[in-house]
């Protein structure tokens, strides 16, 4: 249970990270502050453009992989359903009826 816990809180900081580089990335597009910026600025700018880029598409493939690696650690409750499922079976047992029980229908070709 507790390696989970700590697969769950490195999936949590790894968005919090990712939506903070997304948000922090220029749009493609430019938007605003493309009219604004220098052309001197462009090159220093492309370059956090890069980091910023490379680290989305790292902090993408952690994310991918905790989350496939979480299958394998996520605890499995087997005590809750094995309980469960004998107090099931236990009514069943105590509410059926034997076959012998019931009575034998006349055969016709006799």
């Amino acid at each position: 249970m507790g390696f989970y816990i700590l697969i769950s809180v490195l999936i949590l900081i790894t968005c919090v990270l990712m939506v903070l580089v997304v948000l922090v990335q220029n749009s493609k597009g430019g938007g605003l502050a493309s009219n604004f910026a220098g052309s001197n600025q462009y090159m220093g700018v492309r370059k956090t453009a890069d980091f910023l880029e490379k680290s989305t598409w790292t902090l993408a493939i952690v994310l991918l992989v905790l989350s496939l690696f979480s299958i394998f650690v996520i605890p499995k409750n087997q005590g809750a359903s094995a309980v469960q499922q004998s107090e099931i079976q236990k009514q069943i047992d105590e509410n059926a009826t034997p076959i012998s029980d019931f009575p034998v229908a006349p055969d016709r070709n006799e």
